[in-house]
């Protein structure tokens, strides 16, 4: 990763420009640096980055310009938002509360939808046990937190160490096991849902984790991409009628994602969904966070400030 200058963005035709106060480094972010997803078509020179929060500078000329001025949210994509100012689709920007900070929005924007999400894809109900594999990210967080507040019978989390799995028991976490999803006597044996932000060689072993009529949907890879032939683990156990998904935020309707993400934030300011996050760093220390991440000492999200 390197610093660059490059020229100032025009906003396009349903575009608008806005300028970064915070901008969210995310799991993905690193998976695309680390070359996992290079069949998908990054190549070197790829400005990193999905989401920012900032300030409307500039509208493309059939967008409204009632935009301008306005603090918002925004998905630039794959990548784009390690920048001073960011261009964005008028279709990707959510307008944010006046009480809710940039630096919390890059901190949920993402992250708390795809958990909203993932729980419903994975059609949890209240009464269910729910175990979140990788839940000290900013996706883990959210789920542990939106689970508990639905009505999870359990919240069972894997984690690297006692002390992380103390805060996740803080934002709702009943049940602290280690990362191949041991180490706690008393959580359940198997669950009805589990969501997945790991993935990698372990995704068979947690397969065998579900309870019949389980359902485990996978929202990310930041452990790379499971073994080819990890669908056996479900057709060995047909009997148990356990089932596999993996989900992104893309099939989600524009209309549907973004009232669901204006709740999410305005959830926030009313107390009952946590940003938490790791640090704050200058843009120039990027490369410093991807290192971060890349130890696994990250306990919810990164955020750069230019």
């Amino acid at each position: 990763m390197t610093l660059v200058d490059v020229p100032a963005p025009e906003a396009g035709p349903g575009q608008l420009v806005v300028a970064a106060e915070a901008i969210g480094v995310g799991g993905v972010d690193a998976v695309i640096r680390r070359g996992t997803l290079s069949g998908y078509g990054f190549t070197e020179g790829l400005v990193p980055g999905s989401e920012v929060a900032g300030t409307v500078t500039q509208v493309g000329n059939d967008v409204d310009p009632a935009w301008v001025g306005r603090r918002v949210w925004a998905f630039t994509g794959t990548g784009g938002a390690y920048v001073e100012q960011a261009l964005a689709r008028v279709g990707d920007v959510v307008e944010l509360p006046e009480e809710l900070s940039a630096v919390d929005a890059v901190t949920l924007g993402s992250a708390a939808p795809v958990a909203h999400f993932a729980l419903d894809h994975a059609r949890f109900t209240p009464g269910q046990s729910v175990l979140v594999r990788g839940a000290a990210g900013s996706i883990g967080i959210a789920t542990v937190e939106l689970a508990s507040r639905a009505g999870a019978s359990a919240v069972a989390v894997t984690t690297s160490s006692p002390a992380r799995g103390q805060r996740l028991r803080a934002l709702g976490a009943t049940h602290v096991l280690d990362r191949g999803g041991d180490g706690d006597g008393t959580a359940p044996e198997s669950y009805d849902v589990i969501v997945d932000v790991v993935g990698g060689a372990g995704v068979p072993a947690f397969i065998d984790r579900l309870a019949p009529n389980g359902r485990m949907v996978v929202v990310g890879a930041v452990a790379g991409m499971p073994p080819e032939d990890f669908g056996m683990r479900l057709l060995r156990s047909f009997q148990q009628s356990r089932s596999f998904a993996t989900f992104s935020l893309d099939t989600v309707p524009t209309a549907t994602r973004d009232g669901v993400r204006a709740e999410l934030f305005a959830g926030a300011t009313r107390g009952e969904l946590h940003a938490v996050v790791h640090d704050v760093l200058p843009l120039s220390a990027a490369a410093e966070a991807h290192r971060q991440m890349d130890a696994g000492t990250v306990f919810g999200r990164i955020v750069l400030v230019p």
